[in-house]
């Protein structure tokens, strides 16, 4: 079971009500990437956008009026996209977990997310995006099937997934099953 999210209060003054939001920075592309985002994922929006001010801008130097910070839900789940300038690059020691219960649910997670994003990134259920951040693409069940690592079921569904980019929920199954 998943823990209930909490949400943004719909009074934009008041602060949001998770205690720990990631952050993911932009060099100017936080209001597409949310955009793009919030399509994909149900229960998702976009709940406040900052502008930059001509204040700091020595600091900051960007343009007065510009996209500082999207604050913006996805399936409940907080999340602030800050354009940053192009300082920092989004890799893979940080990624996004979907967890999916049915393979149809990969399939439109994988499609979606994967569009634009870079082919050679795709591996055992890992995908960049379009906007370089890496996302895993997984059956929910996938703890279950690796908790015992030692077990013939653990490491015939790992030399499988090994095998493959998008995750195919039955080929993991049949390979934890067999005999």
């Amino acid at each position: 079971m998943r823990p209930r999210a909490l949400s943004f209060n719909n009074d934009s003054t008041m602060p949001p009500t998770h205690r720990i939001v990631p952050c993911l920075w932009f060099a100017d592309q936080a209001e597409e990437a949310a955009k793009f985002y919030t399509a994909i994922f149900k229960n998702s929006r976009i709940n406040t956008i900052t502008r930059y001010s001509a204040v700091g801008f020595e600091t900051h130097h960007r343009p007065a009026g510009s996209v500082m910070t999207v604050n913006f839900e996805l399936d409940g789940e907080p999340f602030t996209g800050l354009n940053g300038g192009p300082v920092f690059e989004f890799n893979e020691a940080v990624s996004l977990q979907v967890y999916c219960d049915t393979q149809e649910e990969i399939d439109y997670y994988w499609e979606k997310l994967s569009a634009g994003g870079d082919p050679k990134a795709q591996v055992c259920g890992w995908l960049k995006d379009r906007f370089g951040l890496s996302w895993q693409i997984v059956p929910s069940m996938l703890d279950d099937w690796f908790k015992d690592e030692k077990s013939p079921g653990a490491q015939r569904a790992m030399a499988a997934m090994l095998q493959m980019k998008k995750l195919d929920i039955a080929a993991l199954k049949r390979a934890h099953d067999a005999t």
